[in-house]
């Protein structure tokens, strides 16, 4: 099918290009079932195509994994730079076509309803919900029109939705990075303007209100200042893909929680890990690993190769505390994220657990070809939007130093404790001399420890002099297939490096070592 900007869709039964265009309205349809229908700006879809490639992203894209495919679809038919009033004037009619009994439409708009009436982009609404309205000639067009308060373009959306026997749905507006002033903990809320007319649209209408303002707000006053600045992109309005998950959680918390909504049933049930943080006893902390295959591999062949995770337990009093190996081999700290096995990690955590954090192996290379694991080299705030070779799909890249301090503040806010560990040493020598990293991830790694105030312990250094001791022939030993995986007795090796590692800091860790 194509839908009104001329683009392909091969896939009537998803929404993956629906997502990525604005459909013909209905057209995912599947047989009686009914549709979501999204009406918004860019905090919703940004940009024409809403794909991301200006490294923003609209909460809408996101929002049809929150639903059951099989019973219900998601069309998001937002749109940025739209107001109320140009949203009603010049897409509403397409998109009203498409709606039929038992359908549903999500409103939310606001962002744009200000400035001129009759110049430029001519798409700000009278303020309030009265019945005002104001003749206007637009000045570059000499288009005459009648514009009306944002509460009467809301009453308009409603009663065209009612009129087809579906059911509207006002939310207020997503929150901005705007904080009461520099020294809050508390983001400006918009329940004196466009959130508080929504609702009281929404009760003289008797139609639900959800306050995705407050709820995504709530959110992000407990992630605090640093981690907000990630939830945007650009600028303080539009989302990064962080930011438009947590508004799209949001909606559906905002849905589930609205008492007798019936679009909450169409809603996926809420799936929780059972794994990760299983090992946790009462009155017991847990201490987390992460990292790449030098932190856990195979790990069960006595002469394969192994991880030091997995064995790192044997330095810890288990009576007090258990150890959990959540890494993975292959991945760099970017892609350990991707793949959603930091959140599994992050979801676990509890006040007074322990996070260690290793990467740095996996690191390096294509960024958006291949293996496409790489990040931005370095540890400041740099970042750059790539087309993915293999999904077809835009993405932020940060440096590597990013990955690792987004790691360390997560483990923070949950009131835990990480610790930032260099990456292990490579058997690779010259001049007797065992490599090291320190001009390179091993200095990334301290910058990201020290901006954050995390503990650093300096893996690669411990185990390298080790090494260096031993000579290259016996190093080899600790060694296994080449010459970055280690064998068990190279894995125990780095278990106890960072033993020793943790002694030599005031990191509360230490109390657990044997």
């Amino acid at each position: 099918m194509k839908d009104v900007n001329q683009v392909a869709d091969n896939t009537l039964d998803s929404l993956n290009k629906a997502r990525t265009a604005r459909p013909i309205a209905g057209a995912s349809r599947k047989g009686n079932h009914p549709v979501l229908f999204l009406v918004g700006n860019s905090t919703m879809r940004t940009g024409t195509l809403g794909n991301g490639n200006n490294g923003q992203w609209g909460w809408g894209y996101y929002a049809a994994d929150y639903f059951d495919s099989n019973r219900i679809t998601v069309e998001n038919h937002a749109l940025g730079g739209t107001s109320s009033r140009t949203f009603y004037n010049r897409l509403w009619p397409d998109v009203i076509k498409g709606v039929q009994p038992g359908d549903w439409v999500i409103i939310e708009l606001g962002h744009n309803d200000n400035g001129p009436y009759d110049s430029g982009r001519a798409r700000a609404s009278i303020p309030g919900i009265g019945k005002d309205s104001l003749n206007v000639t637009i000045k570059e067009t000499g288009v005459k029109e009648t514009v009306y308060t944002y509460g009467e373009y809301m009453r308009r959306f409603i009663n065209d939705v009612k009129a087809k026997g579906a059911h509207p749905i006002l939310f207020s507006l997503t929150p901005r990075n705007a904080w009461e002033d520099k020294d809050s903990t508390i983001i400006t809320r918009v329940n004196k303007t466009f959130g508080l007319w929504a609702k009281q649209v929404a009760e003289e209408q008797n139609v639900p209100f959800i306050d995705l303002n407050d709820i995504s707000a709530r959110k992000f006053e407990k992630f605090g200042k640093n981690k907000v600045q990630y939830m945007f992109y650009i600028d303080r309005i539009h989302t990064s893909a962080f930011g438009a998950k947590v508004n799209a959680e949001s909606a559906a918390d905002g849905i589930r929680a609205y008492e007798g909504l019936e679009l909450a049933d169409y809603l996926k049930p809420v799936e929780k890990d059972k794994d990760t943080g299983s090992s946790r006893k009462e009155g017991r902390p847990v201490l987390f690993t992460i990292g790449d295959s030098t932190v856990k591999n195979k790990d069960n062949d006595k002469n394969g190769m192994w991880g030091w995770g997995s064995v790192i337990a044997d330095e810890f009093n288990l009576n007090k505390i258990s150890v959990e190996n959540c890494a993975m081999a292959g991945r760099s700290a970017r892609t350990f994220l991707d793949e959603g096995r930091w959140d599994k990690v992050y979801n676990a955590l509890q006040p007074g657990d322990f996070v260690l954090i290793q990467f740095g192996h996996n690191d390096t290379g294509a960024i958006n070809t291949g293996k496409a694991r790489a990040e931005l080299p370095g540890s400041g705030g740099e970042s750059k939007v790539f087309l993915m070779e293999k999904t077809g799909k835009y993405q932020v890249v940060y440096t590597f130093g990013w990955y690792l301090r987004k790691f360390i503040m997560d483990v923070q806010e949950k009131g835990a404790i990480p610790i930032v560990l260099s990456h292990t040493p490579r058997n690779k020598w010259k001049d007797g001399k065992i490599e090291r990293n320190t001009a390179s991830f091993g200095k990334w790694t301290r910058e990201a420890a020290e901006a954050t105030g995390a503990y650093f312990i300096d893996l690669n250094k411990i185990s390298a002099d080790k090494l260096e001791k031993k000579g290259i022939k016996k190093a080899a030993d600790y060694y296994n297939n080449d010459h970055t995986h280690t064998s068990l007795k190279g894995a125990h090796m780095n278990a106890k490096s960072i033993a020793d590692g943790l002694k030599r800091t005031d990191c509360p860790l230490k109390q657990y070592l044997k």
